[in-house]
């Protein structure tokens, strides 16, 4: 018998969330199939199964979290039984789950069971059962969408949208009948459940703001030069059918020839003894990506070292498989920075929240034309500007105003960001 484990699938996880059991107690497992979808804080991502065997049983239920480590399912490979480990913490939704006796096989799905009715049969996973519960919703009337005919939470959601909000009075008052309230114009609250993609990220910055001493200092550099060496630089990459660079991709260049010009910035802060420095010798740069799971953030590996072009090819690869939540623990690992740009979108300026265990995080805005004065006349030119957020244990208000010092300089002589 072969426990398998909540596995580590990044270097920040500490916890999973089971998204889909693609197999079923029963189920014949090979090696090289996929076994389940765990939520992680970065994205969703498939795990394969390392042996062959039959599936005995599973702990963790669909929509349930277990810590890294956790016994998550037990495969019968046909060794003698392995000692009890212990199964995922009770959630929310542990007290619905009633494990099936490992010496019974749970009864595998036959043709005969799969044609049943709805009304005959309702497969769920504890979050969408509490769903269900919660909003009164009749699962036998569901037909699942999931593996083996499972109800997902896909599969109810419009029913929840389409259902009144009620809100429950005190427990230790009797809720007199209300009557409905007209809804005339169509809005309303609605309870949306976090996953468990958000509720990482929820606890994850909640933990960075709450513990890291944050400060912000804010530059802004005069961009038209910038902008226009990046049109020049897409009229010859077009011509030669190459992918162009982005904006971003200008800044991320110019911010990794920062950070090794201040390898300070470039750093983590190291609880062991009484604290230290951790000065890194690689500068990899996180892009952070609004994607379908949540703000996630790949990173560009040895930044400094790659062209513009190539970073513009592997922020592209990245964004890419992001958006298809098809992101990998090594696409997301051994960031030391991050670039969190919000400048497509209209936003001037606005300040981001670091991204442990990195020390410094850089929010950027858009460049607008603005009025300037330049050599005593008012002139139009693109103003950029950008934030960084930094760590003040390890990173002082002088090193963070030098380390933007050497970025405007750069930006407003970005021949220096390609040279």
């Amino acid at each position: 018998m072969i426990d398998i484990l909540m596995p580590r699938l990044s270097d920040t996880m500490e916890e999973g969330a089971i998204a889909t059991w693609h197999k079923k107690p029963g189920d014949t497992v090979s090696i090289g199939e996929i076994l389940v979808e765990i939520e992680t804080d970065k994205a969703t991502m498939d795990y394969e199964a390392y042996d062959a065997g039959v599936l005995r049983d599973i702990l963790v239920p669909e929509g349930q979290l277990a810590t890294i480590g956790t016994v998550i399912a037990r495969l019968d490979d046909g060794s003698p039984d392995a000692p009890a480990a212990p199964s995922a913490p009770a959630t929310d939704d542990a007290s619905e789950v009633t494990p099936e006796p490992a010496s019974v096989p749970a009864p595998e799905l036959t043709p005969a069971l799969a044609n049943r009715s709805a009304s005959e049969r309702h497969y769920a996973s504890p979050l969408v059962r509490r769903l269900a519960r919660e909003n009164g919703i009749d699962l036998s009337a569901i037909t699942g969408s999931g593996p083996g005919g499972r109800i997902v939470r896909a599969d109810i959601e419009h029913i929840i949208d389409a259902a009144p909000v009620v809100t429950p009075a005190p427990a230790s008052i009797a809720a007199p009948p209300v009557e409905p309230a007209a809804d005339t114009d169509g809005r309303r609250s609605t309870a949306v459940p976090f996953d468990g993609a958000r509720r990482v990220i929820a606890r994850r910055l909640s933990e960075s703001k709450s513990t890291v001493p944050h400060f912000t200092v804010t530059a802004a550099a005069d961009a038209d030069a910038l902008l226009e060496l990046r049109k020049t630089l897409n009229a010859s990459l077009e011509s030669a059918g190459r992918a162009k660079v982005s904006v971003n991709d200008l800044i991320v260049r110019a911010v990794a020839i920062a950070l090794r010009a201040h390898p300070g910035v470039n750093a983590s802060y190291s609880p062991d003894a009484s604290g230290q420095t951790l000065l890194h010798g690689r500068v990899n740069i996180g892009i952070a990506v609004a994607s379908p799971a949540g703000l996630v953030v790949p990173v560009v590996q040895d930044a400094d070292e790659k062209t513009a072009s190539q970073v513009a090819i592997e922020s592209k690869r990245l964004v890419g498989l992001a958006q298809e939540k098809k992101l990998g623990p090594g696409d997301m690992s051994n960031g030391t920075f991050t670039v969190s740009n919000l400048g497509m979108f209209g936003v001037e300026q606005f300040t981001a929240i670091i991204n442990p265990p990195e020390a410094a995080i850089l929010a950027v805005g858009a460049a607008r034309a603005e009025p300037t004065v330049v050599a005593g006349e008012i002139v139009v030119r693109h103003r950029l500007r950008y934030t960084i957020s930094a760590d003040h244990r390890i990173i002082d208000g002088a090193l963070a105003a030098q380390f933007l010092a050497t970025l405007t300089s750069l930006i407003e002589n970005p021949l220096t960001i390609i040279a």
